[in-house]
């Protein structure tokens, strides 16, 4: 078995029991750990677990200590105590760059968002959390609804590599995808560009248009990301 082999049965077997754990947290038995499973997932004796800020729903730096926190963090944890191992957290700031460092063998177990994309390359099992993708678009913007976003002319910030950059890759045949290397920085290119649209998981899309009335999030959703 080679390396990225070996990275993708870890990464199936890590989700498999992180998704037993979460709910199994407060039942008062915890299953013991298949024989070879921990050494199978945590070969070097801890836990490499990735985790992506780039999505603010699942993970953050908490803002007196820049120390990781959130879903993903907690469920990794998690992990490494029912493995009975240490756990390391390896930090991206985008998705498509924990994907990338699957080929590079950098970590153990990842949360990533299930795509047919990265399927060939990563075995994923049923979702623990289910969140929206939508659209920001300017307050005064004529596209009213997600269909209009698939017009001829339209320009559509995303995130490189993730997965609504993914899908909307397969779904929009005449609006122009522009990508930028982070989320964040889609909506940073969305603003510097003045750009139709920006593409993103719709929390911190709201967010972000709490402080700015200058733009407005559109209502629905154009992909549900499990």
């Amino acid at each position: 078995m080679n390396a990225l082999h070996r990275s993708i049965a870890k990464a199936h077997f890590a989700v498999v029991l992180l998704l037993a754990g979460a709910l199994l947290l407060s039942c008062a038995t915890v299953p013991a750990v298949p024989s070879g499973v921990r050494s199978e997932l945590a070969p070097s004796g801890k836990l490499r677990a990735a985790i992506n800020f780039g999505n603010p729903v699942l993970a953050q730096k908490e803002p007196a200590t820049g120390e990781p926190r959130g879903v993903s963090v907690d469920l990794a944890r998690e992990l490494g105590r029912r493995l009975d191992v240490p756990v390391e957290l390896v930090t991206f700031d985008a998705a498509g760059k924990v994907f990338d460092a699957l080929r590079a063998n950098a970590w153990d177990v990842a949360f990533l968002a299930i795509d047919p994309a990265r399927a060939s390359e990563v075995a994923f099992t049923a979702p623990y959390v289910v969140i929206e993708g939508t659209y920001l678009v300017p307050a005064d913007s004529p596209l009213r609804t997600i269909g209009d976003v698939g017009r001829e002319g339209v320009r559509v910030a995303v995130g490189n590599k993730s997965a609504y950059d993914l899908y909307l890759t397969r779904t929009l045949k005449r609006a122009q995808i522009v990508r930028a290397p982070t989320s964040p920085a889609a909506i940073e290119f969305f603003l510097r560009d003045k750009l139709e649209a920006a593409a993103g998981v719709k929390q911190p899309l709201l967010e972000f248009a709490k402080t700015n009335p200058n733009v407005r999030v559109m209502d629905g959703h154009f992909m549900v990301i499990e």
